[in-house]
């Protein structure tokens, strides 16, 4: 009979593991979201989840106003709201719907394909200033889906608006509020030049 070996995790040799890589390890672990990269990690949407991204002055409005929303991040100046999977190519449909149109360019989705800034979860070591981080972390071992605001169930019966239509709706009226308000004070806005400003 052959000796068992270590294996390379209990190795006392072995070299510790990154942040990043624990960090990876517990995104799958705990949440079964998908990991890549190295300094920075990102997490890869269009599976579990999609996010919509605003100015985070904006992000911070729709929070005040109580509108349900999943997990949220902030990374720099843009806030991100975790929606379900698909809620990224609703979008475009859904601002022009509610007749927003091209009016608010600074709300932006990332889907299929995308990737998104990957914050610490609870409990890891902290980490350098300005780095992402969550303002309403992902609840563990809670699949992801059925928490995030979804289209699911629109025009049935009950009268109530899916919540992602509430939850565009709710930022789309941040974004423009806050894109008036810089026009007002002159400060530059994203796309400024080619967007049109509606006053009502």
């Amino acid at each position: 009979m052959r000796p068992a070996v270590p294996s390379p995790r209990s190795s006392p040799d072995a070299p510790p593991a990154s942040a990043d890589a624990v960090l990876a390890l517990r995104y799958a672990s705990e949440l079964g979201w998908a990991a890549a990269g190295r300094a920075p990690l990102t997490l890869l949407t269009g599976v579990a989840f999609d996010v919509l991204e605003l100015p985070a002055e904006a992000g911070r409005a729709v929070l005040r106003r109580g509108v349900r929303t999943g997990p949220v991040l902030l990374a720099g100046a843009r806030m991100g709201l975790l929606v379900a999977a698909g809620g990224a190519d609703e979008l475009p449909g859904l601002l022009d719907w509610l007749e927003w149109g091209p009016l608010v360019p600074d709300l932006t989705a990332v889907g299929v394909g995308g990737r998104v800034a990957a914050p610490p979860l609870p409990g890891a070591p902290g980490d350098s200033p300005g780095a992402a981080a969550w303002l309403r972390p992902p609840e563990p071992r809670r699949a992801p889906g059925p928490a995030l605001p979804a289209l699911a169930g629109f025009g049935s019966s009950g009268g109530e608006a899916p919540d992602l239509v509430r939850l565009v709706d709710a930022a789309a009226t941040e974004c423009h509020r806050v894109r008036l308000s810089r026009a007002r004070s002159g400060a530059p806005t994203r796309d400024s030049a080619d967007q049109p400003l509606a006053f009502s």
